[in-house]
Order: C-alpha cells, then sequence, then structure tokens
C-alpha cells in the first residue's frame, strides 16, 4: 500500500506557506483524548504519541517524569491504542506513534501493525531499531498507511545518512541535537549545513526535532526545513495546565509569524 496520508498532512502545510508542526504528548499522562482534540482545535498538523517505557534510552528528564507518571496509572501500548481507536472519528489529522521494540515485541509485531491501522496511527518511530535491524517492522506494515519515520542525528555519515533517508517514510526526523530529548538554549553551529544536507537528499519532508522549547526556536528551526516536532515543552505545559503556551508554540509556525 502506498503510504500517503502523513505525508500529504505534511504537504498540505508547507504548500500553503506555513511549516508542519507536531507536538509530542505522552499517552497515559493526563487524559488523552483531552489533550490530541485540544492540539487538533489549536492547530496541530500531526501529533506525536509516546508510549511509556521502563528504560527510553532517548527521552530526556521532562519526558521520563511524565512515562513514570504514565506508567503509575497502569497506561500501556495496549491501552492506549485503544483509547486512540475509540476517539479515531474526532480525529481529523495523523497520529505517530513512539514507541520502543520491546513493547511491539510484547504486542506481536503483526497485531500491533493491524491495531495501528484500525486507531488512526499514520506514523511509527522506533528511536531503538536501527536501519539495518528494520525488515521485521517494514513487513508487518507494508499493507498499511502506516509511515516508518526514520531518526537522522547529527553524527551519522553521509553515506548513512543517504541510506536512512532513502528509506524513510512520512518525514525524515531530522535530531538536532547529540543526546536526549529535553529543553535547550541552543545548538550546534554544524546544525543548519546538517538540515540542509537533509533536505537536499530527501525526496519526504524534513522535520526538526528534540531540544525545541520556544516560539522563536520553532521560527528558526523552522524556516530551515519543513516543519518542527516539540516534545518536552508540549508535555510540560499540559502538565503544568499552561495552554497557552502550547497554543504560541504552534502559533509560531503560522506563516503570519514566519513571514
Amino acid at each position: 500500500m502506498t503510504k500517503t496520508t502523513l505525508t500529504k498532512a505534511i504537504q498540505k502545510r508547507v504548500n500553503e506557506g506555513e511549516k508542519a508542526f507536531i507536538p509530542y504528548i505522552m499517552g497515559g499522562d493526563g487524559s488523552l483524548t483531552e489533550q490530541i482534540l485540544f492540539l487538533q482545535e489549536a492547530g496541530a498538523t500531526a501529533i506525536e504519541v509516546g508510549i511509556p517505557f521502563s528504560d527510553p534510552v532517548a527521552d530526556g528528564p521532562t519526558i521520563q517524569r511524565a512515562g513514570e507518571r504514565a506508567l503509575e496509572k497502569g497506561a500501556t501500548l495496549r491501552t492506549i491504542l485503544e483509547e486512540l481507536k475509540g476517539i479515531r472519528n474526532e480525529v481529523k489529522i495523523p497520529l505517530v506513534i513512539m514507541t520502543y521494540i520491546n513493547p511491539i515485541l510484547s504486542y506481536g509485531i503483526d497485531a500491533f501493525a493491524q491495531a495501528c491501522a484500525k486507531s488512526g496511527v499514520y506514523g511509527l518511530i522506533v528511536p531503538d531499531v536501527p536501519l539495518e535491524e528494520n525488515e521485521m517492522l517494514k513487513d508487518a506494515f507494508q499493507e498499511t498507511d502506516v509511515s516508518l519515520v526514520p531518526l537522522v542525528s547529527l553524527t551519522s555519515p553521509p553515506d548513512r545518512i543517504e541510506k536512512i533517508v532513502a528509506a524513510g517514510e512520512g518525514f525524515i526526523y531530522a535530531v538536532t541535537v547529540n543526546g536526549i530529548t529535553g529543553v535547550r538554549d541552543g545548538f550546534d553551529d554544524y546544525l543548519e549545513k546538517h538540515l540542509n544536507q537533509l533536505k537536499r537528499i530527501s525526496s519526504v519532508s524534513v522535520l526538526a526535532g528534540f531540544g525545541i522549547s520556544t516560539p522563536e526556536q520553532v521560527k528558526s528551526l523552522g524556516a530551515l526545513v519543513d516543519g518542527v516536532i516539540v516534545g518536552s515543552a508540549i508535555v510540560e505545559a499540559f502538565h503544568q495546565k499552561e495552554l497557552e503556551k502550547i497554543r504560541e508554540l504552534v502559533a509560531a509556525s503560522k506563516k503570519k509569524v514566519l513571514n
């Protein structure tokens, strides 16, 4: 099956002269349904839903704490997918699952692929599955509209970047820092060159993520690529019930701000 839904949603925003904005939320940390519907109304292009996991290698302190709160409340991959399935008719934008491979293996790869397809999930990010081991996921998701979104790090050599990008679906997740997620004051001087390289060689949209936490960073990094992913700042704002901060972050991706 041709995987088009996530790609088209991002491209539509870019074609309108704006930047794609994908917020990250932790499933089970607060009301998942309320958070998704709020972000949809606020103007998100798609939403990345994290699955709480006991050993999250890519997550910074804010998202780790959110995962711990979700696990304490009994959130699992299965319960989150069931909730997403229940609100599928209300959600008009693509959802992207971010999880690690162990919960998928526990669920069953084929069963997980089918559950995603039935739950309004159109993208999957699995940080601990390298390109060389991705075939097990590709096979299971081949007949779905779920894009397997790759992460590209700052430290990847050029030949590896080309291979990762060539296999990418939905969008290319350009990691903007070396290390885990979390708020950053600034970014490496090499970042602009890195993002430009990805834009040159990718046939799908390139979005920047990790460390983006202010409207100014949304605007400046978004100007270099097709959009941004914001995680820790969104998770913390929901936890503190600072919804206006979330609206300001989404608004920074809009045309009126970027012009």
